[in-house]
């Protein structure tokens, strides 16, 4: 073949040359599978430019076989170039580069496109067709079974080896004990303490469960109004630590009838002059709104205080103790018209709708620990030291003891005779019609009974030592302090020379149960450090 014949061959069938089918339509079969190719994996790695793929390489994603495409007649071309009538015999193809064309040129090739090179063996998926890339992002499967969660504990380690020359000591326990099993190792772990159950002191338990049994009784347009069944709160300011609760009694328990006592902890001020309120409120057994006074109680005392907090700070930290005891007198007092201001509104007697009261002032201050307690009504005031409760409620005069000078018309003896009384009528039965007396005038009418004389007001300010713990406590819980002497005894078991306990701790130990004592307790205890 001359040079002139072969330079239509090179023309047919070079690289560059455009495909001579009637139409470049760029939409075949084979333009999709290497777009497809292109962007789920990349261009592909092929042999090296230089290497020659002989015509009979087996496509590992086609089946073998001469190819159809090559084995059909090149059709005619319309060129001016002279075509031979007939294919010559099947000529070895020149190299071609396995690299993808050129984004410009023009994608189909005239011969039989070369699939691309094997890419790495990837394990088959199931469902997936062969043309699918694989996938190279993240998969997921299904979860595995959950096992239940295991506590590993550390087994202490084997003894060092002994060094060469030195004889390993000889465990006695070791050799009278007998053979241990060929078995793992048994390590011994500590089982927590339980948590604080609710117990009882004296010969017997209480009649009444331990815990609560019936909700108190709710009303439309009252909810506001519902009292929770137990209220604990704590604090640390200064040297002192504060644990507070107020919880109802079992026989309001198992009635279904609300707390009547109250607790109010709240904190005025900041750093220094800070100053904290304890106030603790216990209403009548027998009204039927003993709650709500008890809780006005303390919520208006609280607002007295935090409006004088900056002068009452002051004066504790400065000793004047004359001056807190007037105005805090003061307070008391506008807080006792407010609650029979409060009676008048709902159309009761001031004796049913009042509550006994009684306030702690604990300034934040460390260098201060003076302790002022202030309030009317019953309750108890109670000081652990050295171990053993001390009974410092403020001393009241005995209401026979009380002495004055009388007031005419309210019980006044008569006035004594200065001489001898002339006598009323003469011998003959006369009466004489002029007394030089001075004649008692007659008492003042009253219709109802007189109302029985107030509460007296109640202040101690004391000072606290390292060690100390102050309890302040309700009726409720003074009453089986002073009543039950095992009470007493286990409570300063539990507080004298330990730390303060925890919240639950201190639930656990304000619950413990007496026979005969089933009222609301509420008590605030303060540590000093």
């Amino acid at each position: 073949m001359t040079q002139q014949g072969d330079s239509w061959w090179d023309k047919l069938y070079d690289e560059s040359a455009p495909d001579t089918a009637p139409t470049v339509s760029g939409d075949t079969l084979d333009d999709h599978f290497d777009t497809a190719t292109r962007a789920t994996k990349g261009p592909p790695v092929g042999p090296p430019p230089d290497s020659v793929i002989p015509t009979d390489a087996k496509s590992p994603t086609r089946p073998a076989g001469p190819d159809p495409r090559a084995a059909a007649p090149a059709p005619k071309s319309t060129a001016p170039e002279p075509v031979p009538p007939t294919a010559p015999p099947t000529p070895v193809a020149p190299p071609v580069p396995t690299a993808p064309p050129a984004p410009t040129a023009p994608p189909t090739p005239t011969a039989a496109p070369e699939p691309p090179a094997p890419v790495p063996s990837v394990p088959p998926v199931p469902g997936r067709a062969p043309w699918e890339a694989a996938e190279t992002g993240p998969r997921t499967f299904p979860a595995p079974p959950v096992e239940a969660p295991t506590v590993q504990v550390p087994v202490p380690p084997d003894p060092p080896e002994p060094e060469k020359g030195q004889e390993p000591e000889k465990d006695q326990e070791r050799e009278q004990s007998p053979a241990a099993p060929d078995h793992a190792p048994t390590v011994q772990v500590a089982v927590p303490v339980p948590r604080p159950r609710t117990g009882f002191v004296g010969s017997r338990p209480p009649t009444y469960e331990p815990e609560p049994t019936a909700l108190p009784v709710a009303r439309p347009g009252e909810l506001a109004d519902v009292v929770a069944d137990t209220v604990l709160d704590g604090a640390r300011y200064g040297t002192c630590t504060l644990r507070a609760v107020s919880a109802r009694g079992d026989s309001a328990r198992f009635r279904g009838e609300p707390r009547r006592d109250a607790l109010l902890t709240a904190r005025f001020g900041h750093d220094e002059a800070a100053l904290v309120l304890v106030a603790v409120a216990a209403g009548s057994r027998a009204a039927e709104d003993a709650h709500l006074a008890a809780a006005d109680a303390c919520r208006w005392i609280a607002e007295a205080v935090c409006r004088s907090h900056s002068r009452l700070s002051e004066d504790i930290r400065s000793g004047r103790r004359g001056d807190l005891k007037s105005g805090l007198h003061r307070l008391t007092d506008r807080t006792y018209g407010k609650l029979r201001a409060r009676a008048t509104e709902r159309g009761l007697a001031p004796d049913e709708y009042t509550a006994s009261l009684r306030c702690l002032l604990l300034p934040a201050d460390p260098d201060c620990r003076t302790r002022v307690f202030f309030g009317v009504g019953g309750g108890g005031l109670f000081r652990l030291r050295d171990g053993a409760w001390q009974d410092i409620e403020p001393l009241l005069p005995e209401r026979t003891a009380v002495t004055g000078a009388p007031v005419v018309g309210f019980g006044s003896p008569p006035a004594a005779p200065s001489a001898p009384s002339a006598p009323e009528a003469t011998e003959d039965g006369d009466r004489l019609t002029m007394d030089l007396g001075i004649t008692t005038a007659p008492g003042p009418l009253v219709e109802e009974p007189v109302p029985p004389p107030a509460e007296p007001f109640r202040f101690r300010a004391s000072v606290a030592r390292s060690g100390d713990t102050l309890l302040l406590a309700s009726p409720g819980l003074a009453e089986p302090m002073r009543g039950e002497p095992d009470l007493a005894r286990e409570l300063a078991d539990r507080w004298a020379g330990a730390e303060p306990p925890g919240l639950a701790a201190f639930l656990a130990d304000t619950q413990l149960r007496v026979t005969g004592y089933a009222d609301d307790r509420t008590g605030a205890a303060v540590w000093e450090a």
